[in-house]
């Protein structure tokens, strides 16, 4: 195992970075930005947890280990096919993310119009994380038109955003302290 002390390598001064497989490309690339969108919304997570407790912060524990593994699914293209076993997103991963919406679903009553982010805190952040884990998703659909991306991981982000918001409904007190949109209320 090689051990750095450095955090700096230099070898992206040039506007270039490494995908897994050790291919440059530049940093601005679709698929750079679509994992880098990926981390923003990890780190959202990671503010939202400051605030959790329990169930929903083992949830986001778990929520955030799996985003570090779509990131490198992301970070390996597809095509062609890597020389090494790439960590990919499947979708029992998915599926435990369905399961835990419909869990804390449970809990809240039904809403009778879109809820404004915020109420408390942790709510306000995970409305955040579910606001750039949309943009990954369109990040991820643009980079699977042009090429291969697994479904998983594109449905990963999918069902993400959807557990998201249930989870900031739930940490509003399981929506008790949800801040109802009201239409047309400043018109004057």
């Amino acid at each position: 195992m090689v051990v750095l002390n450095r955090i700096y390598t230099k070898t992206g001064d040039s506007g270039e970075t490494a995908l897994v497989s050790g291919v440059r490309v530049p940093k601005d690339d679709l698929r750079i930005a679509c994992y880098g969108t990926v981390d923003e919304t990890n780190s959202a997570i990671g503010m939202a947890r400051l605030g959790t407790t329990g169930l929903l912060d083992q949830m986001l524990g778990r929520i955030q280990n799996d985003l570090f593994d779509l990131g490198a699914d992301l970070a390996t293209p597809e095509e062609p096919v890597p020389t090494f076993r790439a960590m990919r997103i499947v979708d029992a991963q998915v599926e435990r993310l369905e399961t835990e919406i419909d869990q804390m679903n449970d809990y809240l009553t039904p809403l009778t119009s879109f809820v404004l982010p915020g109420g408390t805190p942790p709510a306000a952040h995970l409305h955040l994380a579910r606001t750039i884990c949309r943009r990954a998703e369109r990040l991820a659909v643009e980079l699977a038109r042009r090429e291969k991306v697994g479904a998983p991981a594109v449905k990963y982000l999918n069902r993400l955003s959807d557990h998201l918001f249930v989870a900031a409904r739930y940490a509003n007190d399981k929506g008790t302290k949800d801040v109802l949109w009201t239409p047309g209320a400043n018109r004057g």
